[in-house]
């Protein structure tokens, strides 16, 4: 808990000290935390310049682009390290491919099928990268994840594999550490950008339209905080900025991702589940369930913020207290099921 506190703290003293923030721009968004702070950012960065799919090569010359000039791919890169390879922009543009190191491909983070094709976000810069072809097809639609065991393993370290994060286990593909928290982040701005725009997206088993389900905001939540924003963020910010003259909010203001996901309020994640109410919240040693909507509550699950099972009771009944004494102090999402449904709601712990 204190060392998420830290980096938070970290985040709004160095991001704001370079981020090339236009004076103003947040204005309407300070102070404010939770839905409010959500439609607030929604509003700022919506309605962004798009560009076409093909400027996309041109783009990611000013985006993405390494001091030596050469392409910065996530998924062959290796910060601090020698990479195993380097793309040149232009030439080594895919056509064909057939192994690593072939040519670099035009990565969408959320996959196409998850929007539909639908623009603006297709050829939205905050969620597309210069990849490596032959890792981004290997990747295809699959989720990101943490990999419990790999079946495939890239030359830079990213993985394939079956998901270890606690509700879902399926096959997802882990970029290196190095990454996670820049798609953390993509991932918090395509839920604020196309918030209430994406009622027709079919979503996937990580998503649900432009939000990601319980499970991936848990392990999102921990990239986020153990991936704190790099200066290649900071500039790659900056350059999206003046193609498609809007920002990503969680680059320049990283504590914000807490102030609408962290569970640091007892609200429900979404509308289409029954009400319940969890207090107290902050919780100490008990915390209380409560329908506010009649539904019988069968079982209560405790996730922390990686997404492990910490915790898993029957439901005590109106009025009796739940322990949680033996849980570290932290943020944690309980999952209150009855007859099927789910309530998903967020909590911390302090003792």
């Amino acid at each position: 808990m204190k060392k998420i506190l830290f980096s938070v703290v970290f985040f709004i003293t160095g991001v704001w000290a370079v981020a090339q923030i236009p004076p103003g721009y947040y204005d309407s968004a300070y102070y404010l935390s939770g839905e409010s702070l959500r439609v607030a950012l929604h509003n700022i960065i919506k309605n962004h310049t798009a560009i076409s799919y093909t400027q996309l090569w041109n783009a990611f010359q000013n985006t993405d682009k390494k001091p030596n000039n050469k392409v910065w791919d996530i998924y062959s890169d290796i910060p601090g390290g020698t990479p195993p390879y380097e793309f040149t922009f232009v030439s080594d543009q895919c056509g064909s491919y057939s192994s690593e190191g072939d040519c670099y491909n035009r990565e969408h983070s959320f996959p196409q099928n998850w929007f539909n094709d639908t623009s603006p976000v297709y050829s939205d810069l905050f969620q597309l990268y210069p990849t490596d072809g032959y890792v981004n097809n290997k990747r295809g639609n699959l989720p990101y994840g943490d990999v419990g065991s790999a079946s495939w393993t890239s030359q830079n370290g990213s993985k394939i594999g079956n998901c270890s994060n606690a509700g879902y286990s399926n096959t997802v593909f882990e970029p290196i550490d190095a990454f996670k928290g820049d798609l953390a982040r993509s991932y918090f701005y395509i839920a604020v950008r196309y918030y209430g725009e994406a009622g027709s997206w079919p979503g996937s088993d990580m998503t649900i339209n432009a939000e990601p389900k319980p499970w991936a905001i848990n392990m999102l939540l921990a990239w986020h905080a153990n991936d704190t924003v790099s200066q290649k963020e900071i500039d790659r910010n900056n350059a999206i900025y003046n193609i498609q003259h809007n920002r990503n909010p969680f680059i320049d203001h990283p504590d914000w991702v807490w102030n609408i996901w962290g569970p640091n309020v007892g609200v429900q994640e979404y509308a289409d589940v029954f009400e319940v109410s969890v207090y107290p919240n902050p919780a100490t040693d008990y915390v209380y369930v409560s329908s506010i909507s009649g539904q019988i509550v069968d079982r209560i699950e405790i996730y922390s913020l990686t997404s492990a099972l910490v915790g898993s009771f029957q439901y005590p009944g109106e009025g009796q207290s739940i322990n949680v004494s033996n849980l570290p102090e932290g943020f944690y999402t309980m999952a209150i099921h009855s007859n099927g449904r789910v309530s998903y709601n967020k909590i911390s712990i302090i003792h």
